[in-house]
């Protein structure tokens, strides 16, 4: 590989994969629409590329080109070597970790590809904020889940910030959309899924009285911060489940109501 080629243009149009980062609508729309979405940080990228994902290109700042050196020197993509402030008036934020890459999604999995195998499964409904979907995959791949289907109008687990949140477990946890929605669940259902509802209605079981962990196969259901699971949804759920709260507190986010959920859930499931 050459070495990095300095750019001086934030108009370049070598480095359109990542103007307007901030655009959250644009960026919404474009990346699934150009096949790409980005990594942020060492870490990120590298988790990224050991996950299989191809490069289309890198943006560094100066001082992060020796550290990402030997990734420069293994992968045929282009490496664009830029000051911060030319970073920052290209991405439209101050790039904090001074690492950016751009990379190819992979065409995903269908439902009923995942469910084969899968026997600890996290469905989400209307997850749309993207900090949440990235806490979410982080305590799915921690916590030893097999893999999460998304209801239609989820966020993009590759949505920068879901990666970046999930520290890149967006990568390592196998995911899919499911096109009808609650209609689908019924595609889980016939897997041989017992289907959770995860709600703080008072009328669920507690976690510890469901014992999901000796279930054979199980798919927890989570909704939006706030609004939580629909009616619909929760007509569709096998059984209802709750996390018992204390000191007067109704709900936890949906983030840390998932990570005790999916302890819940994998206890006593012998790790990979």
């Amino acid at each position: 590989m050459a070495d990095p080629i300095t750019v001086e243009d934030p108009d370049d149009p070598r480095l359109a994969d990542y103007t307007g980062l901030t655009d959250v609508e644009l960026r919404r729309r474009r990346e699934p629409a150009e096949g790409l979405f980005i990594a942020e940080g060492e870490k990120v990228i590298r988790r990224a590329r050991d996950a299989g994902y191809e490069m289309r290109s890198m943006l560094l700042s100066a001082k992060w080109v020796d550290v990402m050196r030997d990734v420069i020197d293994e992968l045929p993509a282009p490496v664009y070597a830029v000051s911060p402030e030319l970073a920052e008036r290209v991405t439209g934020y101050h790039v904090h970790r001074g690492a950016l890459a751009s990379m190819r999604r992979k065409p995903l999995p269908t439902a009923a590809d995942l469910l084969r195998t899968a026997r600890r499964v996290a469905v989400m409904e209307s997850v749309n904020d993207h900090t949440n979907i990235g806490a979410i995959f982080r305590s799915a791949a921690a916590l030893g889940m097999d893999a999460v289907l998304l209801s239609p109008d989820c966020a993009d687990p590759l949505y920068r910030r879901s990666v970046k949140v999930s520290m890149g477990a967006v990568f390592s946890v196998p995911y899919a959309r499911l096109d009808t929605w609650p209609g689908d669940l019924k595609t889980v259902s016939e897997a041989g899924f017992t289907l959770l509802a995860l709600t703080p209605d008072e009328r669920a079981a507690s976690l510890d009285e469901a014992a999901p962990h000796r279930m054979d196969r199980v798919a927890l259901m989570l909704g939006a911060e706030g609004a939580g699971l629909s009616a619909r949804a929760l007509t569709a759920a096998d059984a209802w489940v709750r996390i018992p709260m204390s000191h007067g507190v109704d709900s936890l986010n949906v983030g840390a109501a998932a990570a005790v959920a999916f302890y819940a859930v994998a206890t006593g499931r012998p790790r990979p």
